[in-house]
């Protein structure tokens, strides 16, 4: 072989093996795209400034910044009060909106450890923590800002209009949400258990999705405060009847007030203000009966209105009781929960046309409570 036609030769494999590394730096490129984009879709925020904040780190704010994002935690800026102390709704330097929650207490260094493994724990069902505060005796814990608010306020705040109501499928859609929210921090290893999941824990954002509040607070108040790490709240109806003094909380006290949240969604009340009988005296019972006789119309929330069909309703009030049930080896995983709402939610969607009466298909978050006719 003369040395010029080996020349050409080389030189043909040199350039074909050139085009193949730069093919396939080109399909690894884009499979990470693709990946990336796929990931993000499931636990970014759908919210545009917090999904930038899910890209950063933990961000540690000074008490002035957060002092002028809340005009120095003006009254006018409070917007409610939870576990871990007062809640203040800020504007931050950049536009951000967010919720802030304040409380006293002196510098601990398990803080700032709890804070930083809470932030890492991302899903568009969970609303996220964005940074923290830690100076002159106050702790402070900064979260994204959810405009429409806790669930539990559009289902009996008495606040709001009382002719307000939500369609049957949009409260599947805000369980659905809610679960698979659950079903995430369960999914978690090891496992990371609520503790504290209610009605006023669920929030909706602008685009009406379900995210869970307060993820990780019990863990957190139990590493940093003493009177919090046995603390279990008797009479509360969202409790566990398994659930001892010691507190010994599992994923299936999860599943059980998910299923009392449930209850609370479809019949638009509290569930302890439910007058049971001496007859029935646990909420398992009751849901019981109401399955047994099939018959919904008197218990289901008056403002559904004609939105749902009888069978849709009848396999929730099913899977509420499965939930409910006193033994928590029988209550189904926080994954069989969202299956089978996404199951349900789906034969609603096809066996109804619309959405209620006459709501349109296709409704903005902000259009979704209308005044009933």
């Amino acid at each position: 072989m003369s040395k010029s036609l080996a020349a050409i030769i080389g030189g043909a494999a040199g350039f074909v093996a050139f085009v193949l590394i730069v093919l396939g730096c080109f399909w690894f490129f884009f499979l990470h795209r693709k990946s990336s984009a796929n990931r993000n879709s499931e636990t970014g925020s759908s919210d545009p400034s917090a999904q930038e904040w899910n890209k950063g780190t933990m961000r540690q704010f000074t008490l002035e910044e957060l002092g002028q994002a809340t005009k120095h935690f003006s009254e006018s800026n409070l917007i409610g009060e939870g576990r871990f102390g007062l809640v203040f709704k800020g504007l931050l330097r950049d536009g951000t909106v967010v919720a802030i929650k304040r409380r006293s207490s002196a510098a601990r260094p398990e803080f700032v450890e709890e804070v930083h493994y809470l932030s890492e724990i991302r899903h568009r069902n969970l609303v996220s923590l964005l940074g923290y505060c830690q100076e002159y005796d106050q702790q402070m814990l900064v979260y994204e800002y959810l405009p429409n608010g806790s669930v539990s306020s559009h289902l009996y705040d008495t606040g709001l209009d009382p002719t307000t109501k939500l369609e049957f499928k949009y409260r599947l859609f805000i369980a659905l949400g809610a679960a698979k929210g659950l079903s995430h921090l369960h999914g978690m290893a090891p496992p990371l258990v609520h503790k504290d999941f209610k009605t006023s824990n669920v929030l909706v954002d602008e685009n009406f999705i379900a995210k869970v509040a307060d993820v990780g607070l019990s863990r957190l108040l139990e590493r940093i405060d003493e009177a919090s790490s046995s603390r279990v709240t008797r009479g509360d109806v969202f409790l566990d009847p398994e659930v001892g003094d010691a507190g010994s909380f599992s994923e299936s006290s999860d599943v059980y007030s998910f299923g009392v949240f449930l209850l609370e969604l479809v019949t638009g009340r509290q569930a302890g203000s439910l007058k049971l009988s001496e007859s029935v005296r646990s909420l398992y019972e009751w849901v019981e009966s109401c399955v047994e006789s099939n018959e919904y119309g008197s218990i289901v929330d008056p403002r559904l209105g004609p939105g749902y069909t009888k069978e849709g309703m009848g396999n929730l009030f099913r899977l509420i009781l499965r939930c409910l049930s006193l033994n928590g080896g029988r209550r189904p995983a926080m994954e069989q929960v969202s299956t089978e709402l996404d199951r349900i939610l789906e034969e609603e969607m096809t066996l109804t046309t619309v959405m209620g009466e006459g709501t349109a298909t296709v409704t903005l978050g902000s259009q979704l409570f209308t005044s009933s006719t």
